[in-house]
């Protein structure tokens, strides 16, 4: 019967469950609560929810507000990597009204880390803005000077005028 239908033998033992109306008024009053606490994920709304007379548990909340889609998605905390405070010269961007109008015209840089597990490595890639294509990259482990330097050589082989 279950291969003609097309159905899995699980699929006949397993029913529906439906809530109560405990659970229904639960609901509302974690919808209520959410509302009035927008900022608030399932750690401070027990306590809020214990207050206003529900005697529940965290992982009921987070059950509950994973199934409604109330969830907060939790933010990182990322590292800083730029001191613009330091007192070195800062040089003026003399490509800002320029527009390239054919390859090789305007090449520009850029430094960034990548998080890998527990640590970082940092990546140096150098971009043709005519294209908007990679024409060098690296990555190393350090920001020394080698790492830009690299990536610089590989634009330098692979775009070489003629």
């Amino acid at each position: 019967m279950c291969s003609l239908s097309g159905l899995s033998r699980l699929s006949l033992y397993r029913r529906p469950r439906r809530e109560s109306e405990w659970e229904m008024n639960l609901r509302s009053a974690l919808h209520t609560a959410a509302l009035d606490n927008p900022f608030y994920g399932y750690r401070r709304l027990t306590p809020e929810l214990k207050q206003r007379g529900w005697e529940v548990g965290e992982t009921r909340i987070r059950r509950m507000m994973r199934e409604d889609n109330l969830l907060r998605p939790r933010k990182r905390r990322t590292k800083k990597t730029t001191d613009s405070t330091h007192g070195l010269r800062t040089y003026p961007n003399l490509a800002r009204d320029f527009t390239p109008t054919s390859l090789n015209q305007l090449w520009a840089g850029d430094i960034t880390y990548i998080r890998l597990g527990h640590e970082f490595v940092y990546a140096a890639v150098i971009l043709d803005l005519f294209s908007r294509r990679v024409v060098g990259w690296a990555v190393g482990p350090s920001l020394e000077t080698e790492l830009p330097l690299a990536a610089l050589e590989q634009a330098l082989a692979d775009r070489r005028r003629a």
